[in-house]
């Protein structure tokens, strides 16, 4: 297994004894998840037990989609919304400051109902989603987020028990996540600018990401900071570390930088950012700190995917600008956690 410093390629470990009755299988898996969290953050998944015609669904939907006039796009455009859901046109999105990243997308979560007691009170990641009127959209991409969630919630359990903790340990808290599903675009654009990336450098907000694409140009930053390229590999997930389970082992999994570079073909991306319950407070549990003390500060898990959130979109920036939204207190942003966290602190040492 390689160390944090040296890896130049992913692991792929195939899950299907998690979902079977051969304990020592079970166990195998189990370690090898959590010494890949402990010293990459990223691998690739296979056995999952997703039916590959739920990926195929969800790949025509997004096509038929993005393939839809801009004006027509636009009828579902994000900004419309008060819960972030919906179509990202290009150049909406700007990551940390950086140039607009090159893509479009059209993000999605848990459909819930309008009369939702947290989206009447304004929580701005819950409530129904904006469907695009396309006759069985919301039905493809609604069940393939079904069946990539059903993924999620056993990937969570066997990290728990990865860290030596009853494979229950975080169940309590995946009630209502603000789980997000994208659907993202990336045309080919060689007039983009020279340094604009598909997505910029960065670390996924919540517990971990479970990744399908069509095409190369993921790359991983790792312990020496060079970029390791993610290829594809067919009916596998790439699955990455994300802030809250970093903070809440206290650094012993591991959220991992990554980016998209300047695609050179068309490519679509379906990223499931899998989270946990909104109010969640999350910091370093006692079992993973001991003698040590907590490296992180806590935070909640839904405040901290709306700052990033908030300050990653224009339509956003523009109603914090206008005092229509604020940002929670604390709220960060910035390069918090993962490897471009350990490199600044070390070029500031």
């Amino acid at each position: 297994m390689a160390t944090p410093g040296d890896f130049t390629s992913l692991p792929v470990i195939d899950i299907s004894p998690l979902f079977g009755a051969d304990t020592a299988a079970k166990r195998r898996v189990v370690e090898a998840l959590g010494e890949t969290a402990r010293t990459i953050g990223f691998l690739y998944v296979t056995g999952h037990g997703m039916a590959p015609g739920l990926f195929d669904d969800l790949l025509a939907a997004a096509k038929e989609f993005f393939a839809r006039p801009v004006d027509e796009k636009m009828q579902v455009y994000i900004g419309k919304s008060s819960n972030h859901r919906g179509y990202v046109p290009v150049g909406e999105e700007v990551i940390y400051g950086g140039v607009p990243d090159q893509k479009e997308a059209f993000d999605l979560s848990q459909d819930l109902p309008a009369d939702d007691v947290d989206y009447l009170a304004g929580n701005p990641m819950l409530g129904p989603n904006q469907w695009p009127s396309l006759p069985g959209f919301k039905e493809r991409v609604g069940a393939y987020y079904d069946g990539v969630m059903q993924v999620g919630r056993t990937l969570l359990r066997a990290f728990a028990e990865a860290l030596g903790q009853d494979q229950s340990l975080f169940d309590s808290y995946v009630t209502k996540p603000p789980s997000q599903l994208r659907l993202v675009h990336y045309p080919f654009s060689p007039n983009a600018p020279g340094n604009a990336f598909g997505i910029s450098p960065h670390t996924d907000m919540e517990c971990f990401t479970l990744l399908r694409v069509t095409a190369p140009g993921l790359e991983v930053m790792n312990g020496k900071g060079d970029w390791i390229d993610v290829p594809p590999l067919e009916n596998a997930f790439v699955v990455n570390i994300g802030d809250m389970l970093e903070v809440w082992t206290n650094g012993q999994f591991v959220a991992t930088s990554h980016r998209v570079r300047k695609v050179k073909e068309e490519r679509y991306s379906f990223p499931l950012f899998f989270n946990v319950d909104y109010d969640t407070v999350v910091a370093p549990l006692p079992c993973f700190t001991g003698e040590e003390p907590s490296k992180y500060r806590p935070v909640k898990a839904g405040e901290h995917l709306f700052a990033v959130t908030a300050q990653g979109f224009v339509y956003l920036q523009k109603r914090v600008a206008a005092g229509e939204i604020a940002l929670p207190e604390g709220a960060s942003g910035t390069h918090e956690f993962g490897q471009h966290a350990r490199h600044a602190d070390q070029a500031r040492a």
